[in-house]
């Protein structure tokens, strides 16, 4: 009998969360670590009615009947298998493959690169305990892996030399490449990992798909991993996951962190629920394999710009995945620190209280609205609506969807204020500016938003009221922040020039001063030159 691509089922599996398809016919109440509801396949008042959101099955207390998305969707519709895995990929997003048998062939070649890949796994452990992988076995020691952790993780060292190349010279060259381990090169195979620490990368099952290698010289990249194979896809494997399972059933709850590194240190840590995508940014279906397991995520990323824009990007990603029983959050590590770091110098202690104090996703989306534009503006607020609309609008639940905008509502009532700056105290007193001058500057405020940010500190110095409306002067960006940057020089080459004027009576007077007119005469000439250039732009 033809059969579909096992890949495929698996895949479906992962994707789709056993609850949100079970919800599509029997209502469900979370009690503890599962979902429970009447049974659609025999008459009952009390539920009992299991669903395991981890598991991926649901199991029926009364009747016993017991199975997977596929085997519900079938019964509960009365369909052929063909029929429930095309609404299953249907509500995946996923393509329908080509309805055949798989092929023996194919089988046995994909049991033939997990041959090579465990293998390969073996030698590089073995080297990085010899003369040649010294290096390697320092940095990781120096990074704080015990012997357990070196042997639990299956870490190793790829020496300069074809190793792999060499050791597989008789196997059929298709499966070699076919593992991302060596390349074909003018002069035959050569290994892709060549000095280089090297991490395993295991699928869901424990098998060893692909591989991670990081320099020891300094050279960037400082990681490479397998190019995607039929084997590994980066956009899809979560590293770290193997291990993690059954910690994330246990705490309910997933961490993810940046890097492979942190994730082993907080599972070695205490954490064992952490774990981190794999060399490319975070994506939905790392999203949607973990909320197979739980819908309680945590994101810790370090406290940089790259941390906030990854986070950012985190949360857009998982909105679609919000149920009205998810608890997602987001915590930072500051100081320059990652979560090694931490576990290095504060400890476990430490850690804990970063993950939680996290701050969760309806504060942080209003946050992030409100760094992001000037909401005491009118422009400004117009903009931040936008954003959390746009994102609300990803919720899949049109109830919480519902709850959101109320919540948001209410907080832009309570909190948004339009635009005013309080005029700051300022030892020089500057001169007011002209009407055309204030009247420029009222149409920049108002409609570049962006502007009053970047130089809202100079801006209150002026004495203005932004109040008001403003001629269109039709001025684009770049030209309106020429206009702005022209005026701040202007107005500290005014400075510049008092300041002179002061030292020059302090110098008739006596007073030794001449290094301090000298730094002013450099000050004058920098800022004439900045002149210059705008008039040159």
């Amino acid at each position: 009998m033809a059969t579909l691509d096992r890949n495929f089922t698996d895949e479906l599996r992962m994707r789709l969360s056993i609850v949100d398809v079970v919800r599509r016919r029997v209502p469900l109440t979370r009690k503890g670590q599962n979902y429970w509801g009447c049974c659609p396949f025999h008459n009952e008042k009390t539920p009992s009615f299991s669903v395991n959101e981890e598991k991926g099955f649901y199991h029926c207390f009364g009747c016993g009947e017991h199975g997977d998305i596929i085997s519900f969707t079938m019964k509960t519709g009365n369909m052929e298998f063909r029929e429930a895995i095309t609404e299953l990929a249907s509500q995946a997003g996923m393509k329908m493959p080509d309805y055949k048998p798989r092929d023996p062939k194919v089988v046995a070649r994909e049991e033939s690169y997990i041959q090579i890949t465990e293998r390969a796994t073996a030698l590089f452990q073995q080297k990085l305990f010899e003369p040649a992988g010294a290096t390697a076995l320092a940095y990781i020691t120096g990074r704080g892996f015990t012997p357990d952790m070196i042997k639990k993780y299956r870490i190793g060292y790829a020496p300069k030399n074809n190793l792999i190349a060499n050791t597989f010279a008789n196997a059929r060259q298709e499966n070699l490449i076919a593992t991302g381990l060596c390349r074909r090169g003018d002069y035959g195979m050569y290994d892709f990992f060549r000095d280089k620490l090297m991490f395993p990368i295991f699928n869901v099952r424990g098998q060893i798909v692909a591989f991670s290698g990081r320099s020891l010289d300094g050279s960037e990249p400082k990681y490479i991993n397998t190019t995607d194979t039929e084997m590994f896809h980066k956009r899809a494997t979560v590293f770290g996951l193997n291990f993690a399972r059954d910690a994330i059933y246990r705490a309910g709850r997933s961490i993810v962190v940046e890097g492979q590194i942190d994730a082993i240190q907080m599972q070695s840590n205490g954490f064992g629920e952490t774990v981190a995508p794999l060399g490319t940014a975070l994506t939905e279906d790392h999203i949607a394999a973990l909320c197979k397991s739980n819908r309680n995520i945590t994101f810790c990323f370090d406290g940089d710009g790259a941390g906030q824009k990854a986070a950012a990007r985190a949360a857009s990603i998982v909105m679609p995945f919000v149920r009205d029983t998810s608890d997602v959050r987001f915590a930072f590590v500051t100081g320059g620190k990652d979560p090694d770091e931490v576990l290095k110098t504060g400890g476990r202690d430490a850690m804990r209280k970063i993950i939680d104090g996290a701050t969760d996703l309806t504060d942080f989306l209003w946050e992030l609205a409100n760094k992001n534009y000037i909401t005491s503006t009118p422009g400004g607020q117009t903009q931040a609506e936008k954003f959390l609309s746009a994102e609300i609008a990803k919720i899949k639940d049109e109830a919480l969807r519902r709850a959101y905008e109320k919540e948001y509502a209410s907080r832009k009532f309570n909190q948004w204020s339009r635009w005013s700056r309080k005029k700051k105290e300022v030892s020089l007193q500057l001169p007011s500016v002209d009407e055309i001058t204030r009247g420029t500057l009222v149409y920049i405020v108002n409609t570049y938003p962006e502007l009053v940010e970047r130089y809202g500190d100079f801006l209150a110095t002026l004495n203005i009221d932004f109040d008001g409306p403003a001629a269109n002067l039709n001025m684009d960006t770049i030209t309106a922040e020429r206009y702005v940057v022209s005026l701040k020089l202007q107005k500290y080459m005014e400075k510049l020039v008092a300041d002179k004027k002061d030292y020059m009576t302090q110098m008739l007077a006596g007073a030794d001063v001449k290094d301090k007119i000298a730094a002013i005469d450099a000050d004058m000439e920098k800022v004439r030159a900045k002149q210059e250039m705008l008039v040159i732009i």
